[in-house]
């Protein structure tokens, strides 16, 4: 087997099955001839964690493993820092097979490359919060100095500044988390492994903690590996997804290639439930923002590249097409009668959405917008306009039924 790295990918999980019982190696020749997970179990007492599973997830992804209890998701995420040992495959850290590596090395990538964060928060009582974050610090032999630095950068950075001399008992079930994610952020490792980190929580703190997640990595750009049998908290988070079933990945993408693609009958169904409005975002509805008129332009200009498409308004961008505002027929000509320059009668005052604002909340902003609705990236430059039509037109494809529109 081939065992390069690829780059860009960061873990690379090959071929991977895992056999408890006995006589694992036994079971593999089963599988091979096309057994299930559960005639396996009844004819040898042996359960078939993983089979034959393969995966890569890209640097800065969040890479999201899902399904129900007993899929196999959290023995996965636990073989890819070998807590648990594989029976067989390939797991490659960063080009560096962990599978066939000596306890020592190991150790060193577990330490150094890796961060995880569990649902239980693992904390140690007798310590403070301080002491909790820089716990793995310690374990490394990091001078004082530099673990106390490291220890504060990681609480500020999940909003826990502040609290360092707190002891974690006084702490809520989110902070609590809070803390064992910023435990795992003060080594700087590469690739985080999160195992079912926000089930234990209360609804509205989960979505808090899910938030922060999403803003440390804007921030941070680390690779993900995230856990969960939630799947609007895998919609939500993943940039891709795994849905798992016996042991299997049934289908990985991102998270409208499942919803819109479902390649079997089993994805159909654990995703029938899903409002497909909150998946589908502005970039998914949007269509091409037509002619802009320039804020130093003057208002023939604008006259006239409404007269040529047809339009009753245009937006005005300004350097690198930034979004600046909104002229109007009306505004257009009475600028002409008056000979007062464009950026005089345009309106700056715009209902303005981001590519990555999800349709449920267009839906709600274009009711009452006297003209199209205006997408912007995060640079502020004009990507699209999203008018009722695209929205109707696109969610009805989604649903695969131009009746429903």
């Amino acid at each position: 087997m081939n065992n390069e790295s690829t780059p860009g990918i960061v873990v690379d999980v090959r071929n991977v099955t895992k056999i408890f019982g006995p006589k694992p190696e036994k079971i593999t020749k089963l599988l091979e001839e096309g057994a299930s997970k559960k005639e396996i179990l009844e004819k040898t007492d042996h359960v078939v964690a993983l089979n034959d599973v393969s995966f890569s997830v890209q640097e800065g992804e969040v890479f999201v493993l899902m399904g129900l209890s007993g899929c196999g998701k959290s023995t996965l995420l636990r073989c890819i820092n070998r807590l648990i040992d594989p029976t067989s495959g390939v797991i490659l850290i960063e080009g560096e097979d962990i599978v066939s590596m000596e306890e020592e090395a190991l150790q060193k990538i577990r330490r150094e490359r890796l961060g995880m964060v569990f649902q239980s928060f693992a904390l140690l009582p007798h310590r403070t919060v301080l002491e909790n974050v820089g716990f793995g610090l310690e374990i490394r032999g990091i001078p004082a100095d530099e673990r106390v630095r490291k220890a504060r950068s990681a609480l500020e950075l999940v909003g826990l500044s502040g609290y360092e001399q707190s002891i974690t008992q006084e702490l809520s079930g989110g902070m609590k988390q809070r803390v064992g994610l910023a435990r795992a952020l003060a080594s700087d490792p590469d690739i985080l492994l999160m195992d079912e980190a926000f089930s234990a929580l209360d609804p509205m703190i989960r979505r808090d903690m899910q938030d922060e997640l999403l803003d440390i990595q804007d921030r941070l750009g680390k690779a993900i590996i995230f856990v969960t049998h939630d799947l609007d908290e895998a919609l939500k988070l993943g940039d891709r997804i795994a849905l798992m079933k016996d042991g299997r990945v049934i289908q990985i993408g991102t998270a409208e290639d499942i919803l819109t693609n479902p390649e079997n009958e089993y994805v159909e169904r654990f995703v029938a439930d899903v409002d497909i409005s909150k998946v589908l975002t502005a970039a998914d509805v949007m269509k091409h923002p037509g002619p802009t008129v320039h804020i130093n332009d003057g208002p023939m200009v604008a006259l006239h590249l409404m007269e040529e498409h047809g339009h009753s308004c245009l937006f005005v961008v300004g350097k690198n097409r930034k979004l600046e505002g909104v002229v109007t027929l009306d505004d257009a000509i009475a600028a002409v009668k008056k000979k007062i320059p464009l950026k005089e009668v345009m309106k700056s005052d715009l209902v303005v959405i981001n590519t990555s604002t999800p349709v449920s909340e267009v839906i709600t902003q274009l009711a009452g917008v006297p003209h199209h609705l205006p997408v912007v990236d995060d640079s502020g430059k004009i990507a699209g306009i999203v008018l009722p039509s695209t929205v109707i037109s696109a969610l009805a494809r989604k649903e695969g039924s131009t009746d429903a529109a």
